[in-house]
């Protein structure tokens, strides 16, 4: 069965901050930790270089926030009014379709980054296993409550 061709929908440029920030925070946290460990192992052993592995995930956290924009720009989603279609990735591309009335729960949060940035994230949980939430980051407060009451309409509505 193949699926009908639906435009998605970026996620708002909040997200793209969200993500520069959060991975920037990440590597700094990460970065002084190898500094902190190589230091430590440094003097134990003479010839290993106390810079190494801090400067290697400093580049490597680098290359992360140069490539947030990219990332960013692998996700979409679009709300067709009775499923909910998330897609993301680049190398593992994941297409995911929630019917409405698969949904059993529903969260929206936000984050201290994500208030900052003016984005929440969507998530909503379905019966199941391992795939059973799904979340959609980097919609408005006010699109994630939009869709939130919309499935809770349908459920209601139409509950089988």
């Amino acid at each position: 069965m193949l699926l009908p061709d639906i435009p998605l929908q970026p996620l708002e440029r909040g997200q793209l901050n969200v993500m520069r920030v959060g991975t920037t925070i990440t590597t700094a946290l990460v970065t002084i930790g190898a500094g902190v460990t190589s230091w430590g192992i440094g003097h134990a052993v003479p010839w290993l270089p106390i810079w190494a592995a801090p400067l290697v995930v400093a580049l490597l956290g680098l290359w992360s926030i140069a490539w947030a924009p990219r990332r960013w720009a692998r996700w979409g989603w679009a709300w067709t009014g009775k499923e909910l279609h998330v897609a993301s990735g680049w190398l593992t591309r994941s297409h995911t379709i929630v019917p409405a009335s698969r949904v059993q729960h529903i969260d929206v949060t936000q984050g201290p980054l994500e208030r900052m940035f003016g984005v929440s994230t969507l998530v909503l949980h379905t019966a199941g296993t391992a795939s059973s939430e799904v979340d959609l980051p980097g919609i408005s407060r006010e699109t994630a409550e939009e869709i939130r009451d919309a499935i809770r309409e349908h459920l209601s509505s139409d509950p089988w």
